[in-house]
């Protein structure tokens, strides 16, 4: 019998947030974790986000505290903030660096490499680890104007993935409230909901 694929995810945060919301849906990770444990061996599922360390609270931190916990590799570090030309503050959390580095180093124990992103940005990594012979899978949509994906990553992927056509698969249950936490348990065990990232300040 064949070997499972070796299967490693890595998302892009914000690029995933926003693309999900421009299709008017909230990811459930959990879902989004069982999915793909169902088709190989989730060697791991990285999710990459910049965090603003001077909000006394973050409203991302909850999802990020849930991820953590269970079965995702959290890579954060701290968003800049900076005030752009006409005054207005915007906040620069890029994670290309950390996502590239992280999926050179794990692309020889690796058969298929997912990325959920649609930034243009990682059409040179995706070269790259097809070069070390892995698969890889770009999830995004081009079902929004303008598409979320850049046209060079989408071509470069050895498959696309419309994220339209994943919804039933990984999107939550309008009905069901999954970002109440349940007190009587130590650790949360629902999912918060998915709050606004940092701004990638990304040309895609």
């Amino acid at each position: 019998m064949a070997e499972p694929e070796r299967i490693a995810l890595f998302i892009d945060g914000a690029n995933l947030y926003a693309t999900a919301k421009s299709l008017g849906f909230d990811i459930d990770y959990k879902r989004l974790l069982k999915e793909y444990q169902s088709r190989g061996r989730l060697v791991r599922a990285f999710y990459y986000t910049a965090l603003v360390e001077d909000q006394e609270y973050s409203s991302i931190r909850p999802l990020i505290d849930w991820l953590d916990y269970n079965g995702y590799a959290v890579v954060t570090k701290p968003a800049k903030e900076f005030v752009d030309s006409l005054g207005r503050r915007k906040i620069k959390g890029n994670m290309d660096i950390e996502l590239a580095v992280n999926a050179m180093e794990m692309a020889d124990h690796l058969d298929h490499i997912v990325l959920f992103s649609g930034d243009g940005d990682f059409r040179s990594l995706v070269e790259a680890v097809q070069r070390k012979g892995v698969r890889v899978s770009v999830v995004s949509t081009i079902t929004t104007q303008p598409p979320m994906v850049a046209d060079e990553l989408r071509r470069q992927a050895d498959e696309f993935v419309d994220l339209v056509q994943l919804v039933n698969k990984i999107g939550r249950d309008p009905g069901e409230r999954q970002d109440r936490p349940r007190f009587t348990e130590r650790r949360p065990a629902a999912i918060p909901a998915a709050a606004p990232h940092a701004d990638h300040d990304h040309e895609t």
